[in-house]
């Protein structure tokens, strides 16, 4: 069972930036895929972006077309966390986000059903 809390949401300006924490448990969580996703009203869930090993010690993250360029996603195994670095932020990027692990062996995945633990959201607003 992996149990994940995010943090560090709120309402920023249109062009300010914030920092989404999500802290995990799991003595595996180094070879988690973690994933980003969002939720705006009467929207359905969307992959922001993921991070994942590359083998070894390297990792490398990938993007939603929408934030890239933008969002930075980065992980800290030491401390069982995982960023989410958001600048440049648009109305648009208002949502509920959520971070996500993927355990399951040999899948990286995008899509919500592809991830096995969730966390339970923090809001973002982002204000024009």
């Amino acid at each position: 069972q992996v149990q994940l809390v995010e943090s560090g949401g709120g309402l920023v300006q249109a062009g300010g930036s914030l920092r989404l924490s999500c802290a995990a448990s799991g003595r595996a969580f180094s070879s988690y895929v973690m994933g980003w996703f969002r939720q705006a009203p009467g929207k359905e869930r969307e992959f922001v972006g993921r991070i994942r090993r590359n083998g070894g010690s390297t990792y490398s993250a990938d993007y939603a077309d929408s934030v890239k360029g933008r969002f930075t996603i980065s992980r800290d195994n030491a401390k069982n966390t995982v960023y989410l670095q958001m600048n440049s932020l648009k109305p648009e990027d208002t949502a509920v986000y959520y971070c996500a692990a993927d355990v399951t062996p040999g899948r990286i995945g995008v899509k919500p059903y592809e991830y096995d633990y969730w966390g339970q959201g923090t809001q973002v607003t982002v204000s024009s």
